[in-house]
């Protein structure tokens, strides 16, 4: 059940990537083209496309995490008995967690200081701004409980346990597609 929220979940965010993607290259070129041939621009075409960037950054860095895509290192724990595996699983795991939570109460703190605040162009609160670290940090938090409790629960494969894959191989921790 919850595989399936977090794959519609990802795949709402790549949606919406790709639609924050399409939407700054409108603009840049936009703005490219009247600076350029009519000495004119869209003033806040530069700040929207900050934001933009800033927010598909985080909203990549959790697709990537559902995917298994970031980068890592498994010389070590490839050569690890079953047990070692799992152990260092957990313990890859909860220190993510802990990053999770710092990233969160940052986040959440800037978010709350920054309401108040307006962009200098758009005059958009800037609290919209940081939220995406909020969101980043509980989605993250979210998959990487998930993958916990399928471990303690059994439902894991000894190729999940090690998190590294290489470009070609399927995404891990990724059920298959809803028919």
């Amino acid at each position: 059940m919850l595989d399936r929220f977090l794959g519609g979940y990802c795949r709402c965010l790549s949606w919406l990537m790709a639609l924050g993607l399409a939407l700054m290259v409108v603009l840049v070129f936009a703005n490219v083209v009247l600076r350029y041939g009519f000495s004119s621009g869209v003033t806040m075409s530069e700040e929207l496309s900050r934001w933009l960037f800033v927010w598909m950054t985080f909203l990549g860095a959790v697709v990537a995490m559902r995917e298994g895509t970031h980068l890592g290192s498994d010389t070590l724990v490839s050569r690890l008995p079953l047990a070692g595996k799992k152990v260092f699983f957990v313990i890859a795991h909860l220190l993510m967690l802990f990053v999770c939570w710092l990233l969160l109460k940052g986040s959440y703190e800037q978010t709350l200081i920054n309401l108040t605040s307006t962009s200098a162009v758009m005059e958009v609160s800037m609290g919209i701004f940081y939220a995406c670290g909020v969101l980043t940090a509980l989605s993250i938090a979210l998959i990487l409980m998930h993958r916990l409790w399928r471990l303690f629960s059994g439902q894991i494969t000894e190729s999940e346990l090690i998190g590294v894959r290489e470009s070609e191989e399927e995404p891990i921790d990724v059920p298959p597609p809803i028919k």
